[in-house]
């Protein structure tokens, strides 16, 4: 493709609504247009790079026996409370849905369980047309209140969606296992370093579910690893064995102290500095809405402690939780935020506990009530031990569950998703087939997401330095840069063309620069686009000498041109192009 016969326009300056760098790189390079808020047309040069990724994962999932097919946007209502997923997505406020013309309620899908679980409906009977999976690549929506990140987060992306169909658990792990490699080929093949974890299943459900991760420093998804072990997890889904608190030199009777204006951990440690924040407890206050009613919870925790609301959200199985507001708080309590505590609340208060509260002795807490706070308080002596689960957010530092080894905390961005739904959706929509004795069972169903265009932003997210993108090569827009420095050169012109025609047909993918123009302005926009190697056809060309030079690579090497064609052959062949 030569410049001059392309759409390419690229900005100097940096677009003011970025906040990550693929975000600020893409839109100065011209690969993509925000049209309303997280709504973008894709260019010409991105639009080669999705299907590049697009052909990646078709390649793998045809190769693993998986079949393509293209399911509709427009979803009714009908299908989501057959499931009964209407009101939760609904109530996480992500779902767009509205009334059609003739007045019945419709959404836009952003995600494919329903429609895949009916249309599989009476197509597969017996147990003897099992197992099979189905996957298609779409454009989703999520009604997203704040878009963020370029198309980290935006409300409308391009999607794979794949269904596996099994007669029993086993088959759906063996499925769930053939997938989990399918997806290591496909980001390997990608060219993108990635991180397998285990993650929450969130509101699709079902059992074990994973999450792949591009590691990005960037990234808005914290994660818990051990180097020792190999454990990593998203941390909404990470647990850990953490260290008890130092227990009191003697058991004091519990007693009630004034604390002014002492509202936080940091405020208590101010005016007890010789109690350690491990024997503070904190009661924090939530919201919990069902489908039917909604209930104030109140769960205690460790003063270093936070928690997952994930996690509790789970544990309560609500459609939503969120903190209590000062009005709630206040009527729960009788005092004013930051002076809650688990002794003396409502009657209509749920009261748990973080498991970080076990075998602490002798604690502070909140008194219900305005500057006061209970301290040298025992559980069994002084109130009961409330229900005690693993709420908490896990910390750098964290010893792993097993106690061999130590939790970091690293970044990285969720580019793919992978779940055991098991009969979740067969048994709500009464989707079964007949096993080998005639009975009727449901099926076990698996689910397996990659964000496509999600994919292309976590690779310029790991692979860009200040000057911009560096595209790794199986996914790069094109392979090579050809630059030439002076457009109109008898030699130049002559040397160009020839490595343009010659690489073009030998397959190698050729961005050719004839503009005219300065060569620092050439240069500064190869940079930019970050294709993966540029060849400069410059004063040397009457010698048939050109520069070769990797994005990657500090500085340009000068060589004869029939040696370009058997470099680029190479490094497609290492890339495994």
């Amino acid at each position: 493709m030569k410049i001059t016969q392309s759409l390419f326009v690229t900005l100097k300056e940096e677009p003011a609504d970025a906040e990550v760098r693929s975000h600020a790189l893409m839109v100065r390079a011209g690969f993509i247009q925000q049209i309303a808020a997280g709504v973008y047309v894709y260019g010409p040069l991105m639009w080669r790079v999705l299907r590049k990724i697009e052909r990646i994962i078709r390649e793998e999932h045809d190769k693993a026996g998986c079949q393509e097919l293209l399911m509709p946007a427009l979803q009714p209502r009908e299908l989501w409370e057959e499931s009964g997923r209407w009101e939760r997505y609904v109530a996480d406020k992500i779902l767009y849905h509205f009334t059609d013309g003739r007045g019945r309620e419709v959404c836009l899908g952003p995600t494919h369980e329903e429609v895949i679980t009916k249309f599989v409906k009476g197509k597969l009977n017996s147990y003897k047309q099992l197992p099979q999976t189905l996957y298609q690549i779409q454009t989703k929506f999520r009604d997203e209140m704040r878009p963020r990140f370029g198309l980290m987060r935006g409300r409308e992306f391009i999607m794979k969606d794949a269904y596996s169909f099994d007669a029993d658990a086993e088959g759906m792990a063996s499925s769930y296992a053939a997938m989990r490699e399918v997806y290591r080929n496909i980001f390997s093949r990608c060219g993108v370093r990635f991180t397998p974890v285990e993650a929450d299943p969130g509101a699709i459900g079902g059992a074990g579910s994973e999450e792949f991760m591009v590691d990005a420093d960037t990234g808005e998804d914290a994660i818990a690893v051990c180097r020792t072990t190999g454990y990593a997890a998203n941390v909404e889904k990470a647990v850990s064995r953490i260290s008890a608190p130092p227990e009191p030199e003697a058991e004091v009777a519990m007693h009630k102290e004034p604390t002014p204006g002492a509202k936080s951990c940091e405020d208590l440690e101010a005016l007890f500095p010789d109690l350690p924040i491990e024997r503070m407890l904190k009661t924090i206050l939530y919201r919990a809405t069902w489908l039917d009613r909604a209930q104030v919870v109140a769960v205690l925790c460790r003063g270093d402690r936070e928690i997952n609301t994930i996690k509790l959200q789970n544990h309560l199985d609500c459609l939503a939780v969120e903190l209590a507001d000062e009005k709630t708080v206040k009527a729960a309590t009788g005092a004013a935020v930051g002076f809650a505590g688990p002794i003396g609340l409502g009657e209509d208060v749920l009261l748990l506990a973080d498991q970080s509260v076990e075998g602490v002795k002798g604690f502070l807490c909140g008194g219900n009530e305005t500057d006061m706070h209970y301290l040298d308080v025992h559980f069994g002596r002084d109130l009961e031990q409330p229900s005690t689960q693993e709420f908490g957010v896990v910390q750098a530092g964290d010893t792993t569950v097993d106690g061999e080894g130590t939790i970091e905390i690293t970044r990285g961005i969720e580019v793919g998703h992978i779940f055991q739904l098991g009969s979740k959706y067969s048994e709500a929509m009464d989707c079964r087939f007949a096993d080998l004795e005639g009975k009727l069972q449901p099926f076990q169903m698996g689910c397996y997401g990659i964000g496509v265009s999600r994919t292309a932003a976590a690779a310029i997210e790991q692979g860009h330095d200040e000057a911009g993108m560096i595209w790794p090569l199986p996914i790069a827009p094109f392979h090579v840069m050809l630059i030439q420095m002076r457009a109109g050169d008898e030699a130049q012109d002559a040397l160009a063309q020839e490595l343009y025609d010659s690489l073009q047909e030998a397959g190698v993918e050729v961005l050719w620069d004839d503009r005219k123009g300065r060569p620092g302005g050439k240069f500064k926009d190869a940079d930019l686009v970050g294709l993966p190697m540029r060849v400069v056809v410059g004063r040397d060309a009457a010698e048939r000498k050109v520069e070769w030079k990797l994005r990657t690579d500090e500085e340009a090497e000068v060589i004869s041109a029939d040696e370009v064609l058997p470099r680029m052959i190479e490094a497609l062949s290492q890339a495994g192009i």
